[in-house]
């Protein structure tokens, strides 16, 4: 099998390193809650998804998908790419501004996350994440040439949109959802997996830079900043020490022995 067939994204690539680091955990959680800024974005999920009905099964949508884009092979990435195309031009939900905010979003919480667990990156290999992550914008229709690929140009970005944002009831509603999802009656009374995710969504939201918390009314107190990182930094390594590639997704792991990766 050729490299071509392997995958969009090849183990010594910044997006697979960042991708597969438990630091995703938070990541992923931190960009729900920051796209849900841009009030039209927001609506256009609100009006056209059952999110209110199937928190866990966007969350879960959500992270499929960016499982299957970074480690699947490109038939399997372009399949689902493909579908999320379809359904997005059915929905009336392919405005390429509104795209490039969930994809920015994204971007910008999966990085910033990353660094701040703890993850080492050094410029030029952030800048490498920005610029390999425009395949994903790409992949749901986005024009490369209005997608930022550095982190200077990223950050410009969020300064430009900033008159956009605020956080709608819609938003206000969708955070709720993340920080307290509905959960079967015996699995929220009979096991940790409430207040451990509740955890772990306050972690993510209190990651929010200060304008995104500042959006939401959420107080940012002094040194919050410096101990959010810390609590993160210790998630991390906590996660790092468990046998975390029995937890990965199958997708991940037939990724690992297409390329020959050590799954060890």
């Amino acid at each position: 099998m050729s490299t071509v067939e392997l995958g969009l994204f090849a183990p010594s690539s910044i997006t697979w390193k960042i991708h597969s680091d438990p630091a995703m955990l938070i990541g992923g959680i931190r960009a729900l809650f920051q796209q849900a800024l841009h009030p039209q974005a927001m609506a256009g999920v609100a009006e056209h998804s059952n999110f209110r009905e199937d928190a866990w099964g966007r969350l879960q949508r959500t992270g499929d998908y960016v499982t299957v884009v970074t480690f699947g092979t490109p038939a399997e990435a372009n399949e689902l790419t493909a579908r999320v195309r379809k359904i997005h031009a059915h929905l009336g939900l392919d405005d390429p501004k509104l795209l490039l905010w969930v994809h920015m979003a994204m971007v910008d919480s999966f990085l910033d996350v990353a660094i701040r667990s703890g993850l080492t990156l050094s410029e030029a290999e952030r800048d490498q994440y920005v610029a390999e992550m425009v395949l994903f914008a790409q992949a749901v229709g986005i024009d490369e040439a209005i997608v930022p690929k550095t982190v200077s140009e990223m950050k410009k970005y969020f300064v430009d949109i900033a008159p956009e944002l605020s956080a709608s009831d819609d938003a206000k509603r969708a955070a709720l959802f993340l920080t307290i999802p509905p959960l079967p009656t015996a699995v929220r009374f009979a096991t940790p997996a409430a207040p451990a995710w509740a955890s772990v969504a306050a972690l993510a939201g209190a990651a929010l830079p200060n304008w995104a918390r500042s959006l939401y009314g959420w107080p940012t107190l002094p040194g919050q900043g410096l101990a959010t990182d810390i609590a993160m930094i210790a998630l991390r390594k906590s996660l790092l020490v468990l046998p975390f590639d029995g937890l990965l997704p199958p997708v991940l792991i037939e990724a690992k022995i297409r390329w020959g990766v050590d799954a060890a």
